[in-house]
């Protein structure tokens, strides 16, 4: 790929994004089941190049760290980055038996099933670079996903790139992305997940994922609040919206109503949008709305990186439906 300009704090990249990209299969036609399905379509699925991905179709420059396999599947993804204008500049090729995952995924908004592949998944085979740390060095947000924790050597790259991170002034996002099947019992997970979120700025997850990160979620948010550790705690509703803590502030957002055509895409619309906005801007209620705005529109169309939305769609939804409940700082 072609190299970037600066971003407005001068430094290369805007954000990289750690974490899994695969191929998506979607039965057709929409509303059935993968069982009856007349034929199938492809899209560039996984959370972290559909954060990255987000984050571009927003106006970010941006990376994707991860690894394809070297078959066609891997082949996918890469032109798929590059098609959406994601650099693939730190994109490793897995050799051996590892794979890209692959997901099979129902386009209904109930009762939807979705089926991934991850049996030594290549994603996890991702290696620890200079490169990579130089790159950290050159951007102003590492995101991190949780899937990236769950082996090695993708778990000690993963550690060791958000604590470099975090001593070059460089942002740290963790998304949690708890997936029960990828982990072997919840006191390892517990153990992992809390080491990543020390060296993170912001934590973000929903409740199912916070209460496996610890058993006492208010004490935890009152702590990161503490001047002490300065650490933002971003709490997903689904449905009912979002809550986000920060300096003794909270602030409860709602959803913009629309017909879910499918419930899968709409946290990684939501995380992209809302670290492109804020890092703009350092508002977090703009942010939100636009992360919210964001993940209506991808709940509302078919795919998952194809229905990332462009700056434009997301002013439009904002301006002809309202935030329900508004966003209200207390």
């Amino acid at each position: 790929m072609t190299s970037l300009p600066l971003s407005d704090s001068g430094k290369t990249w805007n954000a990289l994004v750690l974490g899994r990209a695969g191929l998506d299969l979607y039965p057709q036609p929409d509303g059935g089941k993968t069982s009856d399905a007349d034929g199938f379509s492809a899209d560039m699925g996984g959370s972290g190049g559909n954060i990255a991905v987000a984050m571009s179709r927003a106006g970010s420059k941006v990376a994707l760290l991860s690894a394809v396999s070297e078959d066609t599947v891997g082949h996918f993804v890469r032109q798929r980055l590059l098609q959406y204008q994601v650099s693939d500049a730190f994109l490793q090729v897995s050799l051996g038996s590892s794979r890209t995952s692959l997901a099979l995924a129902e386009v209904r908004p109930t009762d939807c099933e979705v089926v991934i592949y991850r049996n030594d998944a290549a994603d996890l085979q991702l290696q620890l670079t200079d490169a990579m740390k130089h790159a950290v060095t050159q951007s102003d947000n590492l995101i991190v996903t949780g899937t990236a924790l769950i082996s090695e050597p993708s778990r000690t790259t993963t550690l060791e790139l958000m604590l470099h991170a975090k001593r070059h002034n460089c942002h740290v996002w963790l998304d949690l992305d708890y997936r029960p099947w990828n982990w072997p019992d919840l006191q390892t997970t517990r153990a992992i997940y809390s080491l990543a979120a020390e060296h993170a700025h912001v934590v973000v997850g929903n409740e199912e994922e916070f209460a496996v990160l610890t058993d006492e979620l208010d004490l935890y948010i009152k702590q990161a609040s503490l001047p002490s550790k300065g650490q933002t705690i971003l709490l997903k509703r689904g449905g009912h919206g979002a809550s986000l803590f920060t300096k003794d502030q909270r602030l409860d957002t709602g959803v913009y109503p629309v017909k879910s055509l499918k419930p899968y895409g709409a946290g990684d619309a939501f995380l992209g949008n809302l670290v492109h906005h804020y890092s703009g801007h350092e508002d977090w209620q703009a942010a939100m709305s636009c992360g919210s705005a964001a993940a209506a529109i991808v709940v509302s169309q078919r795919g998952c990186a194809s229905a990332m939305p462009s700056p434009e769609q997301i002013t439009l939804m904002q301006q002809s439906i309202a935030m329900t409940p508004a966003a209200n700082w207390r």
